[in-house]
C-alpha cells in the first residue's frame, strides 16, 4: 500500500530501530513506548486490520506469533510480556496496517491502574 506508514517502514523508506526480521515479519521499537520494552510487529504484506484476516493471509499472523517467541528469547523477557492488537478506530488502531505490540519489562496488570 503506497501511503501506509508501516509499509514504508518495512521498505526502509522511514527509519526504524529493527528488533527482528524474517521473510514474513518485521519488528521494530515503538517511537512512543508504553513499557521499558515495546516493539511493534507487522507482517510484510499489507493487511488493514484483524477484520481482514482470511485463509489466504492467516499464515502471516501465525508467523507474527512465531516471531513473538523468538523476540522474547532474544530480549530475555523471561518474566513475561503482553501482546496487544487494536482493531478499528474504537479499538484504538491508529495505523491501517495490522500490527501487534509486544510490551515487557514492567508489571502489566489488568485492568491498568
Amino acid at each position: 500500500m503506497q501511503n501506509c506508514l508501516f509499509c514504508k517502514i518495512i521498505k526502509g523508506e522511514i527509519p526504524s530501530t529493527k528488533v527482528y526480521e524474517d521473510e514474513f515479519v518485521y519488528a521494530f521499537l515503538d517511537i512512543e513506548p508504553q513499557a521499558p520494552f515495546h516493539a511493534v510487529i507487522v507482517p510484510k504484506i499489507h493487511i488493514k486490520s484483524a477484520d481482514e484476516i482470511n485463509t489466504e493471509n492467516s499464515m502471516y499472523i501465525a508467523k507474527i506469533f512465531e516471531a513473538v517467541a523468538k523476540i522474547a528469547k532474544q530480549e530475555n523477557l523471561e518474566n513475561g510480556y503482553r501482546v496487544v492488537n487494536n482493531c478499528g478506530a474504537d479499538g484504538g488502531q491508529t495505523v491501517g496496517h495490522i500490527h501487534f505490540h509486544l510490551l515487557a519489562r514492567r508489571n502489566l496488570q489488568w485492568p491498568p491502574g
